[in-house]
């Protein structure tokens, strides 16, 4: 494909905010929400009246409590924005999809700067109960009647996505004989690379001991392979390529986007239970660039599950499929001195789910030099964002 057909380098990314970031700050979260679009919007340089698209992911829902609760309506109306362009739904390929749908809207004329933002209050929706799975289905005294997908999963104890993703990892370490101290690798990454994360909710040091004797979630999946619920908010500008000359700074320049889905659209009847839809979205990623992945100087990849990392690791090329495990257990991809800087920011194992958007923010100010005592001793050029898992995934490769 010739560089001019790649629509997406017609768009890039000219600020970046987040809200605080904690574990039941009990905030409301459109507050948040208006935090990180203000701060997004200071840092592009831009003001509200230049904002004409919003997107969001996965608009206003209240059912499971905490996942969003804030939508494209309370923000255009709070913010009091003129808008030409703005979607927000949940049909998507996975969270970066409202980040790709603002990309090809700028790249095509609809709008010339779009708000991105993804908000999450988990933490505090589970009140004082504890750590909890975030979830539909169950309860209510036996009244909960499943359907769809869920009809097929909820009768035999797996209402959660900890379930379905154990499934694909427990495949893996079947196939190609990966390991749960292999699979520790992306916690106890990330655990090192939060401990320079001020808002990283979990920063204290962790052992590979700590790991190991941790209670089981779902095998071969414990406690600390899930991600941290939290409440905060993340946004991005996404603007047009031309508009650049008026922003506060160079943008970070939007090189190609992986969106594919050539699988079926399921959880548990995927072609291949060791793969996702990471496969395809990072193969189509790569199939609109002339870079590699010896090109990519760090990657910021989903870890709502430790496995999905090391699924996405495959996916892009990094290790052959099958060889995740060894790659990880090389520890190649570690912190700021390996030849792979991996999650830099702690990842959602322990700075906090963010919901793929806290993945994009740190590309951003890494390739921008801004990421402070966490910022890599030279600085990226390069850089892989990837979110989602199972038949949910987006990948966006971004330069500086």
């Amino acid at each position: 494909m010739r560089a001019a057909e790649i629509g997406e380098r017609k768009a890039v990314i000219s600020g970046v905010g987040q809200s605080q970031i904690g574990r039941r700050i009990y905030r409301d979260p459109l507050d948040l929400t208006i935090d990180a679009a203000l701060a997004a919007i200071g840092d592009a340089g831009l003001t509200r009246g230049d904002i004409d698209g919003l997107a969001t992911y996965p608009g206003n829902m209240k059912t499971p409590p905490g996942f969003s609760g804030v939508g494209i309506t309370e923000v255009h109306d709070a913010l009091r924005l003129d808008l030409n362009w703005y979607a927000g739904g949940l049909e998507a390929p996975g969270q970066l999809g409202s980040v790709v749908g603002a990309i090809a809207a700028v790249a095509t004329g609809l709008a010339d700067h779009v708000l991105c933002f993804r908000t999450v209050w988990e933490a505090s929706a589970q009140g004082d109960q504890g750590r909890a799975a975030v979830t539909t289905g169950g309860g209510g005294g036996g009244s909960y009647r499943a359907t769809d997908f869920m009809q097929w999963t909820l009768p035999f104890g797996a209402p959660s996505a900890a379930n379905w993703i154990a499934m694909m990892a427990q495949r893996h370490f079947h196939e190609f004989g990966t390991t749960r101290e292999q699979l520790a690798q992306v916690a106890l990454n990330g655990r090192r690379n939060a401990a320079r994360n001020p808002n990283a909710i979990y920063r204290s040091p962790m052992t590979l001991d700590d790991y190991l004797s941790i209670r089981m979630v779902s095998t071969p999946l414990c406690l600390y392979d899930c991600d941290v619920p939290a409440d905060g908010s993340t946004a991005v500008i996404v603007s047009r390529a031309d508009a650049a000359p008026d922003l506060r700074r160079p943008p970070v320049r939007v090189e190609a986007v992986g969106t594919a889905l050539r699988g079926r659209p399921s959880w548990d009847q995927f072609d291949d239970l060791t793969t996702m839809a990471t496969r395809d979205a990072a193969a189509m990623m790569w199939e609109r660039t002339d870079l590699t992945p010896a090109d990519v100087d760090v990657a910021e990849l989903y870890d709502g599950f430790s496995f999905i990392t090391l699924s996405w690791l495959e996916a892009l090329g990094f290790c052959a499929h099958g060889e995740g495990g060894p790659f990880l257990e090389a520890g190649r991809p570690m912190s700021s001195g390996g030849e792979l800087p991996l999650n830099t920011h702690g990842g959602q194992l322990s700075a906090g789910r963010l919901h793929g958007y806290g993945f994009l923010h740190e590309a951003c100010v890494q390739l921008w030099g801004e990421a402070g005592d966490r910022q890599l001793d030279q600085r990226p050029e390069v850089a892989v964002a990837a979110a989602g898992g199972g038949p949910l995934a987006a990948s966006l490769l971004l330069t500086a």
